[in-house]
């Protein structure tokens, strides 16, 4: 289990996913939970993206740290915690405070953020009397007292049947939070109004809501997203304040959808473009072409470096050792052997393995002809050899 120690707290957190080129993608959970309720949506985006989940001060495993709290406090460990790890720019996805605490890092460390995620939040949640009465609650009853009514806001009736055991499971999460640092979330809360944060909000946002969330409910967070320039708004059918236990699946495909949707623009996808062909297929290949650049052919590099490299290669939705396979596909069905044994080559990049390659040779000879399979498969086979000669040196 890694911990590391930001400023005056130490933070509980996982990290999955390729490292190299992925973009980053960061999760930040809710009151009285821990980075658990990520699990099904971090393992449906872990294989294209770099995830990074984990235990806000005072809950699960992280400690409390000096007090008070607030939502800015929160939001520098986040901070903390992407800087200490080389993270960044990310896509953001918070639910709840988890979502206050993206919009605070927006605000504060835009350098950080992406784009936007914000489930289930808005700028400003709850009253002062309705977090203080929830304090003094948890003082003088313990948080066990508040298990009911929460579990009624975070659940629809459907979930909360008493024959469901993620129902009991999350019960049973709730219940071992610490008082204290879910008490000093409450006060963090009740202390924060972001509404003019998120006047200012620069990056592409998406606001979602579960249809029967009792705790922000869809009208807080439809006002949200109006305040939010160009923010796009949807409502997850079936779900109340955690949509990612109730209906991971569709959040999931609502985050997939928006995250393809992050292409750099004009004027920065030849610089992109750049960044992910030299990741592909290497440094020096990319000066060996530069250096063999013409005017009459440099029009042609900017389109491929812009198109292929910059929009295509450049998209979150599949992992550079799908795109991989699928290019090396296509490239034996359609004999394009000279584009076919340079992306064997850079199979040493994408993490696609010489296994993945051979199964998917099969497919191009039940799919595509046996001579062109044949044809690749010797292809293949002397730029492993040529690879195996440059590793030996």
């Amino acid at each position: 289990m890694p911990f590391i120690t930001i400023k005056d707290v130490t933070l509980h957190y996982k990290l999955s996913g390729p490292r190299k080129g992925a973009p980053v993608l960061v999760f930040s959970n809710s009151l009285g939970t821990d980075f658990r309720i990520w699990d099904a949506v971090a393992r449906a985006f872990a294989p294209s993206h770099t995830v990074l989940l984990y235990d806000k001060r005072g809950h699960g495993l992280s400690e409390l740290g000096t007090a008070p709290a607030t939502i800015a406090s929160h939001a520098a460990d986040l901070a903390g915690l992407m800087d200490a790890l080389g993270l960044g720019p990310a896509a953001i996805c918070g639910l709840s405070v988890g979502g206050m605490i993206a919009q605070a890092l927006a605000a504060a460390r835009p350098d950080l953020v992406r784009a936007l995620i914000l489930c289930d939040t808005a700028p400003k949640i709850g009253t002062p009397e309705s977090w203080n009465t929830r304090i003094a609650a948890i003082a003088q009853d313990g948080l066990s007292s508040l298990l009911d009514p929460v579990m009624e806001r975070w659940f629809t009736p459907a979930f909360r049947r008493a024959d469901n055991p993620d129902y009991a499971g999350y019960r049973m999460m709730f219940a071992r939070q610490s008082g204290e640092g879910y008490a000093a979330t409450c006060a963090a809360i009740r202390d924060a109004d972001l509404t003019e944060e998120a006047r200012c909000i620069a990056v592409p946002t998406l606001c979602v809501v579960g249809d029967q969330d009792g705790s922000t409910p869809p009208d807080l967070v439809a006002a949200m997203a109006a305040l939010i320039p160009g923010a796009r708004y949807e409502v997850i059918s079936g779900a109340g304040h955690i949509p990612c236990v109730e209906q991971p699946a569709a959040l999931i495909a609502l985050m997939r959808d928006f995250l393809a949707g992050l292409r750099p623009a004009a004027d920065d996808r030849y610089a992109q473009g750049m960044e992910t062909r030299r990741a592909v297929l290497g440094d020096a290949h990319v000066e060996r072409a530069n250096a063999q650049t013409t005017d009459f052919d440099r029009p042609f590099q900017q389109l491929i470096t812009e198109g292929a490299w910059g929009t295509v290669w450049s998209r979150d939705t599949l992992s550079r050792r799908d795109r991989s396979l699928l290019t090396l596909a296509l490239l034996a069905a359609l004999n394009q052997h000279d584009e076919f044994a340079m992306h064997v080559r850079a199979t040493a990049n994408t993490g696609a393995t010489r296994e993945d390659v051979r199964e998917m040779l099969l497919h191009v000879a039940i799919y595509a002809g046996v001579p062109a399979a044949n044809h690749a498969i010797k292809l293949a086979k002397k730029a492993y050899e040529q690879m195996d000669g440059v590793a030996a040196v």
